[in-house]
């Protein structure tokens, strides 16, 4: 991913596609958008292959953005679920 990144030139400061934490998260937003109009109107997907590359760009995103601002993601993860473990969850 870093090596992509950089042979664009995105991580140079004057790059017009610069990757800092904030335009990464807006990217990921954008992203995360694109997997939902794979279900607008419908409930069934009718292109999987699509929906695999939005959740692609939706995974490389987030990569990207833990590794930069230096966030260790599987063990964010892993302390995430064991905090939700002990949550109280209401009934609906």
């Amino acid at each position: 991913m870093h090596d992509f990144v950089r042979s664009k030139g995105w991580y140079e400061p004057d790059s017009p596609n610069a990757q800092p934490p904030k335009n990464l998260a807006i990217s990921l937003c954008l992203e995360a958008s694109e997997v939902l109009e794979h279900f607008q109107w419908q409930e069934d997907v009718t292109d999987s292959d699509e929906l695999a590359g939005e959740l692609a760009d939706v995974a490389l995103y987030l990569l990207q953005i833990a590794s930069i601002t230096n966030i260790d993601l599987e063990k964010a993860i892993l302390d995430k679920l064991a905090y939700n473990q002990t949550r109280e969850w209401p009934n609906p």
